[in-house]
């Protein structure tokens, strides 16, 4: 009896060990990890085609979802100037949602909240929003500039602009409103944008 105590033990620990490793290797909810929010074909598999429609506003989508490709980031002039208007069309001043694609690779990205600071042509110009915190007071990361919260964020979690990158949209590819922001924040924005031009 005791033997087939001990065995039964060892057995235990063995079966909590083995769901203590598929965990770390699977990721949430046993799927392989980062592959959570992707579409998945009959036999479990995550497939990564590129029509694949996003459920929610944050999860990984492609360029399929746009009016036309990406053009690349913008590097031409940009002059922010505060012009929101409450008629449903994104102007600068407003936080909106957008696909946004990934800097390394333009193929891939996500919805997210961006801040719309200029226009140029048939775009917005916008600026990526983040909820994790670079710009504190132990270090100023001088590409994130601190613009609190807002309704963007669901959680009402502080935001920073980053504005090392600027992001061209089609007025067609915006989402949903986001807010407005304060017109003292949109300065703090504009100023540091202006001073990086000046360098």
């Amino acid at each position: 009896m005791a033997d087939f105590m001990r065995l039964a033990r060892q057995g235990l620990r063995a079966y909590r060990m083995y769901q203590r490793v598929s965990r770390t290797l699977r990721g949430p909810a046993g799927r392989d990890a980062g592959t959570a929010s992707l579409p998945r074909d009959a036999s479990g598999h995550a497939r990564r085609d590129r029509a694949a429609a996003p459920t929610a506003p944050g999860t990984t989508t492609s360029p399929a979802d746009t009016s036309r490709p990406y053009p690349g980031d913008w590097t031409g002039p940009v002059t922010p100037h505060y012009d929101p208007h409450p008629d449903g069309r994104p102007d600068p001043g407003e936080v909106v949602w957008t696909w946004v694609p990934y800097e390394e690779d333009h193929s891939r990205g996500k919805d997210r909240p961006v801040l719309i600071v200029d226009r140029a042509g048939e775009y917005v110009l916008c600026v990526m929003l983040t909820s994790k915190d670079h710009d504190t007071a132990a270090h100023d990361d001088p590409d994130f500039v601190d613009v609190g919260a807002g309704d963007w964020d669901r959680s009402g979690r502080p935001s920073e602009a980053r504005i090392d990158r600027i992001i061209p949209v089609r007025p067609e590819d915006v989402r949903r409103e986001g807010a407005v922001l304060a017109r003292s924040r949109f300065d703090a924005v504009a100023a540091e944008l202006a001073a990086r031009a000046r360098h």
